[in-house]
């Protein structure tokens, strides 16, 4: 289980990020300004469990929007490599980042330990980010058919004025 509760502030944070093969830089405390964040960390891009998460994001995409959220997917990969899983995985509707290894330790999803074959790798893990920075909603599992379904509902489930 990843160790931000609900409740607790998600740390704020600048990166590259990759939307439809252009990079950009992100800013989680800008994107809050839009509407709640679904920020979604996986293991690595081009692997068959991201190709799926990714792609599933991508067709549940209008429903996420409907409801006012941001989806950004997060993994330890370079940014040239997310500039490609973003137009093809991605289908060009959410950016991918790059996490750094402070990042994923700052969000508690280091998958590998130091040094071992999946070190920088962070585990699969959804936080749904609400508009004042604290954490709505955690879900982790490295199966990753119901991240998708689950952070929608949280998002749905959310009160906005």
């Amino acid at each position: 289980m990843a160790a931000l509760a609900v409740g607790a502030k998600a740390p704020d944070f600048t990166t590259r990020g990759a939307l439809a093969g252009k990079t950009f830089t992100l800013t989680l405390s800008h994107q809050l300004k839009r509407g709640p964040v679904v920020l979604y960390f996986f293991p690595a891009a081009f692997t068959s469990g991201c190709n799926l998460e990714a792609q599933a994001f991508a067709v549940a995409i209008d429903e996420f929007r409907a409801a006012g959220a941001t989806v950004i997917g997060m993994t330890g990969g370079n940014i040239d490599q997310l500039r490609e899983f973003s137009a093809k995985h991605c289908a060009g509707e959410f950016p991918v980042a790059a996490a750094t290894p402070e990042l994923i330790a700052q969000y508690d999803v280091s998958l590998g330990a130091t040094g071992g074959a999946r070190a920088g790798w962070s585990d699969r893990t959804t936080y749904v980010i609400d508009t004042d920075g604290t954490i709505a909603f955690v879900y982790s599992n490295l199966k990753p058919n119901e991240h998708i379904t689950r952070s929608l509902a949280a998002v749905r489930s959310l009160k906005h004025k």
